[in-house]
Parts: C-alpha cells; sequence; structure tokens
C-alpha cells in the first residue's frame, strides 16, 4: 500500500534518521542555491542517487522545483537546476492553466 503522505521527512520517521538528515540538508542547500544534483552531491557528500530519490518526494509534496535546464558546473552535461526557494520557483499558475 502506498503511503499517500505529502510530507517527506514523515515518509521518513521511523526509518532511518540519516534519510531524514539528508533530506532537511537538502532542503536547505537548495533554499539558499540554485543546483543540480550533482552540485548539490558535491556541496553536501550526499550520494546523487539518494538526492534523486529525496527529490521525487519533494516535488510531490510540492516542495521542490526545476528552475531551468542548462549544464551542470560540476559535471558539464545538461541537467535541471533544482529549488526549494518558493520565490524562485517557475510560476506555477501559469504552468497549471497552459
Amino acid at each position: 500500500m502506498r503511503d499517500n503522505t505529502t510530507n517527506p521527512e514523515a515518509k521518513l520517521q521511523g526509518k532511518n534518521k540519516g534519510k531524514s538528515t539528508q533530506v532537511k540538508t537538502i532542503f536547505l542547500y537548495l533554499k539558499e542555491n540554485i543546483a543540480t544534483a550533482s552540485m548539490i552531491s558535491a556541496a553536501t557528500g550526499i550520494p546523487q542517487k539518494n538526492i534523486c530519490r529525496y527529490k521525487r518526494d519533494l516535488e510531490d509534496a510540492e516542495k521542490l522545483w526545476e528552475v531551468r535546464k542548462g549544464l551542470c558546473k560540476h559535471t558539464g552535461r545538461l541537467a535541471w537546476y533544482l529549488t526549494t526557494d518558493p520565490d524562485k520557483a517557475p510560476c506555477i499558475h501559469e504552468l497549471k492553466a497552459g
């Protein structure tokens, strides 16, 4: 059965406290920086595969947004730049109306 909670931290409570700490670290980092998953991994030490998993949870909770697609400063590959700052998020109402 799927857990329908919209709080990614609530999903992680009781499982592994390290995961909850990682979600908080990613969330706080992206509150201050716009970055790709590879850049977040390099800055925080959190494995990229974990960041991708938590990205999905935060997107589902509408707490993380893809800002733009561009060349990653860490890998040089095309990637999404992410944020958890609502002021830097694309206008969600316009996206849904379009």
